[in-house]
């Protein structure tokens, strides 16, 4: 197929930027266009994500475009979760074996040095661009800025702008194009523990910090400087909720009361809880993802919920899965684009729903001492037969090679075995006398 042909991307974001560095490497001619000012130049909105999760899938497309190594500089390990409840102990989860381990990453960092490597290879970014305007016929794009408006046309368009996608929206005005947008009841607020004396770091530096309040929970990941970037996951109505919480005096009771370790290291509580937005969680399927010549990919085709940590690394996943498939059909669109919504759509449906499943494990059971021990038995499973019983957490995080819908698949099964197992009586004190290799065979006879 011919290599001259001018695309377009809607969104300069995580996605955007790095599926401009892969098209570029195969010698398209790219545009990135985006509503917003460059980062690199212009401080951005305050306390909305302002550090990500970056696991195997998202690396394996970092190495792939030769990036990897310089963005693992500064990223920090986090090898396992660290619990805080009420009283401030602390219980401690490894992530997984011995060297598995997510890591915490600038996100405008991490765009910046997208953009940067996007840039070095001929393509040209557009800020303060809005999309007014997508005709799916013509592949034309109407963009505004300021008050004057343009109209241009491409070979091809794609639309990597996020969960509120305007690419997408006119996807949604043609026939036979299936939509779902779902809220979950809960908000969050980013607030900030800062760092310690010359640098240091006032929580253990290398986990990802959760206070589960059942209901609720806030958790707090490492920055390179020292301090923690923190997130209220909160309702909006109710008894204790956003909307509950008004004053000077009940945002402080309320804190002091439920995260009293934390609030001893927040100097400046207040301040950000009233400075910072309170944003929503959705999550956002559709289908198709391909229009004519116009695609949507990452957040503008499949938006989840962040408590999977999985957002980012399904994005770049997905611009892997389309560079391979670019390769295999030898650049021909018209059968890489069918084939990837195809093969994509299960595995970002899968992630979608083990997002919200792992929101009411980490807020309601990670200090519950029966899921500990549940915890334990099918890590000495995993250690016992390393390639037969995998933990779902670790299928998702660390198995780049196993899709997300089969391991929501296993996940299923293994939870059916391990929910028996946990009935049986006396199974805390008993669980090392479990037959192991009968519950492995269970999970290849299923």
């Amino acid at each position: 197929m011919k290599k001259d042909q001018h695309i377009a991307i809607a969104g300069a974001g995580l996605v955007g930027s790095l599926l401009a560095i892969y098209l570029a490497k195969r010698g398209y001619r790219v545009e990135v266009f985006e509503r917003r000012p460059d980062l690199r130049s212009q401080v951005l909105d305050g306390g909305r994500s302002i550090n990500l999760a970056l696991s195997n899938r998202g690396i394996r497309a970092l190495e792939e475009v030769g990036l990897a190594e310089q963005l693992r500089a500064t990223a920090i390990p986090m090898h396992g979760r660290a619990m805080h409840n009420l009283k401030g102990e602390i219980t401690k989860q490894p992530y997984g074996k011995e060297g598995e381990f997510i890591n915490s990453i600038s996100r405008s960092g991490l765009n910046a040095v997208l953009m940067d490597r996007a840039e070095a290879l001929g393509v040209r970014f557009h800020f303060n661009q809005r999309v007014v305007q997508v005709n799916l016929d013509t592949t034309t794009l109407t963009l505004q800025q300021n008050d004057a408006e343009k109209t241009l046309t491409f070979d091809r368009l794609i639309g990597a702008d996020g969960a509120f996608s305007s690419i997408r929206l006119a996807m949604q005005f043609t026939d036979r194009f299936d939509l779902s947008q779902d809220y979950i009841e809960h908000g969050y607020k980013e607030l900030q523990i800062p760092a310690g004396a010359g640098g240091t770091f006032p929580l253990e530096k290398n986990a990802l910090h959760i206070w589960p309040r059942e209901s609720f929970m806030m958790i707090a990941l490492p920055n390179p400087d020292g301090s923690f970037t923190c997130t209220l996951f909160f309702p909006f109505e109710g008894a204790t909720s956003f909307s509950s919480l008004k004053t000077a005096d009940e945002i402080t009771t309320f804190f002091k009361t439920t995260f009293p370790d934390a609030v001893a290291l927040m100097p400046d509580l207040l301040k950000d809880y009233r400075e910072h937005p309170t944003g929503s969680l959705v999550t956002i399927k559709c289908f198709p993802w391909v229009k004519n010549k116009t695609l949507v990919i990452g957040d503008a085709a499949h938006a989840i919920v962040p408590f999977y940590g999985q957002g980012m690394n399904a994005g770049f996943e997905d611009c892997h899965i389309l560079n391979q498939l670019l390769d295999q059909y030898h650049d021909n669109w018209e059968r890489a684009l069918p084939a990837f919504q195809s093969q994509r759509k299960k595995d970002t449906d899968a992630i979608a729903k083990l997002a919200l499943d792992n929101f009411i494990e980490m807020r309601d059971l990670v200090a519950d001492a029966d899921f500990l021990l549940r915890k334990k038995i099918e890590a000495r499973l995993h250690e016992l037969y390393p390639t037969q019983w995998i933990p779902q957490y670790s299928m998702v995080t660390f198995h780049e090679n196993i899709p997300y819908s089969q391991a929501y698949a296993l996940g299923q099964k293994q939870k059916r075995i391990m929910d028996e197992v946990m009935q049986r009586p006396d199974i805390a004190t008993t669980w090392q006398t479990l037959d192991f290799e009968q519950l492995v065979r269970r999970i290849q006879e299923a």
